[in-house]
């Protein structure tokens, strides 16, 4: 497989993710999200798509980048691939535990593991590819906002 085949698929598969685990969100967006409590700094719902969206095209550039080193660096590679698996899953499975049961505590306290595997990944990445690891910051990023948000949510509907 070429560099650019193995990122593509990887790309694919982060966004087929991402588009199943939207499934679960897309009816909670218009009948229990809203009638939730939010905190002031909750952003506006069209904002979410486009940035996960990008999000999921990064993970899959950064998951490609360092599969293409899969003959060089067999061992490391390998781990850091599941480490990539494990967060993926995680990610798929807070839309689940918050959209689909409606259970932001349940939601909240997998985020923290899900944080914890995202930083691993980008400790992971990073070994094997400077720009794999640089691809992961705004994704921890913006998961660290979603961890408050998601806490500010259970603390102001509890």
């Amino acid at each position: 497989m070429t560099k650019i085949t193995r990122i593509l698929t990887m790309v694919v598969t982060c966004l087929a993710i991402g588009y199943l685990s939207g499934m679960v969100t897309r009816s909670a967006i218009v009948t229990w999200y809203p009638t939730l409590i939010k905190p002031s700094f909750n952003p506006p719902n069209w904002i979410f798509a486009p940035v996960w969206s990008m999000l999921f095209i990064m993970m899959g550039v950064a998951a490609g980048l360092v599969w293409n080193r899969l003959e060089f660096e067999k061992e490391i590679v390998k781990k850091a691939l599941v480490f990539f698996a494990i967060q993926l899953a995680l990610n798929a499975l807070w839309s689940y535990l918050f959209f689909g049961l409606h259970n932001p505590m349940l939601a909240g306290l997998e985020i923290i593991v899900l944080w914890l595997m995202i930083y691993e990944t980008y400790i992971q990445f990073s070994k094997i590819n400077r720009i794999a690891g640089y691809l992961f910051i705004p994704y921890l990023a913006w998961v660290s906002f979603a961890a408050v948000l998601n806490g500010s949510i259970w603390w102001l509907n509890r």
